[in-house]
């Protein structure tokens, strides 16, 4: 599609979605009020325009909607060098997806945003790059509790926030049935990659240093990280990395990946090109069942082995990784945040039912009635859904950090390992206390924001948050609570029930 004229047909409607978006982090002010101080620059690739947020702190300017890359369907991007940007201050659309929780939408979305304290070249500020999560399925970076001027402010980093590609748009491996799309599959990540490559180019303008890029997501795009980690287009494009409740340990292999394009291709109907099919019905073909998990098609990167040559973490740290530091991060009940209180796991939920709800979710072959026996055991005290939780968290979500985190350990590499306890806290709850941007915030939530922060922070200038290491002897784990603190082998019984069987990352 004609990328330059959508975006220009669709600037005002953005730069409106992007204020309206942005409501929950900052005051209303009036719609003559909602800039102030524009600062132009000149880069590389050209001159580029800030819109500084009224109410943001006042040395911080924010450059909306730069575009870095265009691509064709299903291609590999082309990066642009050419300064480009969306007009009216607004961010750039949101990648297809189902629902409506991010408008405008474009397959025309390469765009990225960056929030910076000076433009000062000498400066050579920290930059901290960030990935949005959505499980490569969904999110955008133009959700307020991504607005990166606290954490520039307080951190003095530049904030760069980034959008690709994401579900059919950037992960349908169609390479094994088509053979005009051979970069299908990972295209998503190429788009990161081309987004890392303009950051390389450009940042030093914008008074950040290029050869201090620390690149930082949560879930899916903590995931999105770990799997650039093993693509050797990816080295050298940055220094280290945070992942926060996302891991990727081991790819979607190519003949599952042809299986998921078949289904979804079946839904998106017979003798359909989906080169040109009408976006609206990709989207809807998402709903094609998965052949391999059941559900709607899952879709991630993909061991093409062409851009993917190797799993990220499975036999061992991808060697090109080995010298980037790295801190891996997870909430205490991650999923909390993934089931309703009257859906079908949690509905009607007692001890006489606890082993048959969590059999399905664990998402390992585990024998469910002795874990809940063992659980009981040990958590005499516990009530079915606090347990249902505990167990599940420990199963399905913690499972990958802990190899991430030995395989590192194994390797003799950096790697900080934390937990998120504070408030019982559940997935993306540690999002908008690293950006600072949890709406009326506690005093107590407040001090954790500024905690979590000041510990990014810390990593992306120093390579060190500020505890120690992981190790094989010890475990050290930051605990991020009321009074954090460290502790050796956090969960360690645990841990330890679970490594009765392999771990086999959902999807792949």
């Amino acid at each position: 599609m004609s990328g330059a004229d959508t975006i220009g047909r669709r600037a005002v409607l953005a730069g409106g979605i992007a204020l309206a978006a942005s409501a929950a982090a900052r005051p209303a002010i009036a719609a003559q009020e909602e800039y102030v101080a524009t600062r132009r620059l000149k880069a590389p690739d050209g001159e580029y325009r800030s819109r500084s947020w009224h109410n943001a702190p006042p040395e911080v300017y924010c450059y909306a909607g730069i575009r870095y890359a265009r691509a064709e369907r299903f291609c590999a991007p082309v990066a642009v060098r050419r300064a480009e940007q969306m007009t009216g201050g607004g961010f750039g659309p949101a990648c297809p997806q189902r629902g409506d929780r991010y408008r405008p939408q474009s397959e025309d979305c390469l765009f990225l945003n960056v929030w910076t304290p000076g433009i000062e070249k000498a400066a050579k500020r920290p930059v901290m790059v960030y990935f949005h999560g959505g499980a490569y399925s969904a999110g955008s970076v133009t959700d307020p509790v991504n607005d990166g001027a606290k954490l520039a402010a307080r951190g003095d980093v530049v904030v760069v926030t980034v959008n690709h590609r994401l579900n059919a748009f950037g992960y349908l491996y169609l390479a094994r049935l088509d053979p005009r799309f051979p970069d299908s599959g990972n295209a998503g990540q190429l788009d990161l990659i081309a987004a890392l490559q303009w950051i390389e180019r450009n940042i030093a303008a914008f008074g950040g240093d290029p050869g201090n890029v620390t690149v930082f997501g949560q879930s899916g795009g903590g995931a999105k990280i770990a799997t650039l980690m093993a693509m050797p287009q990816a080295k050298s494009l940055f220094h280290k990395a945070i992942t926060m409740s996302g891991q990727q340990v081991t790819a979607s292999g190519p003949l599952n990946a042809t299986k998921r394009a078949q289904a979804f291709l079946a839904k998106l109907g017979q003798g359909v090109d989906p080169a040109t099919a009408p976006v609206e019905q990709l989207v809807a073909a998402l709903s094609a069942t998965d052949p391999i998990l059941g559900g709607s098609v899952y879709m991630g990167p993909v061991l093409d082995m062409k851009h993917l040559t190797r799993h990220p973490f499975w036999p061992d740290a991808a060697p090109q990784s080995l010298g980037i530091p790295m801190m891996l991060g997870n909430t205490v009940m991650e999923t909390r945040a993934f089931y309703a209180p009257d859906g079908k796991q949690l509905a009607g939920l007692d001890f006489d039912n606890l082993a048959a709800r969590i059999a399905p979710e664990m998402r390992i072959d585990i024998h469910p009635e002795w874990v809940v026996g063992e659980f009981r055991a040990r958590y005499p005290k516990t009530e079915p859904l606090e347990l249902f939780h505990r167990i599940v968290t420990a199963a399905r979500s913690w499972r990958g950090q802990v190899e991430e985190a030995e395989a590192r350990a194994r390797a003799g590499a950096p790697a900080f390992v934390y937990q998120l306890d504070f408030e019982d806290a559940k997935h993306t709850d540690d999002i908008g206390l690293s950006f600072g941007t949890m709406p009326d915030p506690t005093p107590a939530q407040q001090a954790m924001s500024d905690r979590v922060m000041d510990a990014f922070v810390r990593f992306a200038h120093t390579g060190d948050p500020g505890w120690p290491a992981y190790d094989l002897a010890k475990r050290q784990t930051m605990i991020f609570d009321t009074a954090s603190r460290v502790e050796n082998d956090p969960r360690q019984w645990e841990r330890e029930l679970f490594a009765r069987v392999p771990y086999i990352q959902p999807g792949t």
